[in-house]
């Protein structure tokens, strides 16, 4: 699939808020480091480009990515590599779950996205030592 032509939004935020939408959203009261609202299915997404951009629509809405700073830098310390190439963790994971890849669903599930999102990071980082977390 195709998912040129598409926005997405990324929030940054705290604990405190990431644990409120956690809590609304998956009945977990706790923070968490990343949270994805996807906004199209994944089967309604064009698989060939050029449906939104040349037609003075908007772009369809992916979704959004909400990121909490304090438990990234946390993770970030924890792992010994930099916050920036935590965030890069944190936005591919919730890239990949609003194009319909779901760790949660299996052991298979959770090793393809494991790979590709080790295959993104180091589209995206210079550090060719970084792994997923």
């Amino acid at each position: 699939m195709a998912y040129e032509d598409h926005e997405l939004s990324i929030v940054i935020t705290d604990n405190e808020e990431i644990k409120k939408m956690n809590r609304i959203y998956r009945n977990m009261d706790r923070p968490t480091n990343v949270l994805a609202f996807p906004m199209l299915d994944p089967e309604d997404i064009p698989s060939a480009p050029g449906t939104a951009a040349g037609e003075n629509h908007a772009p369809p809405l992916l979704g959004d990515i909400v990121i909490s700073m304090e438990t990234a830098a946390k993770e970030a310390e924890t792992a010994s590599i930099s916050l920036d190439e935590r965030i890069s963790q944190l936005m591919v994971h919730g890239i990949l779950h609003l194009v319909g890849y779901d760790h949660e669903q299996g052991e298979d599930k959770a090793r393809h996205m494991e790979e590709k999102s080790l295959e993104l990071i180091r589209l995206i980082e210079p550090n060719p030592d970084l792994e997923i977390f």
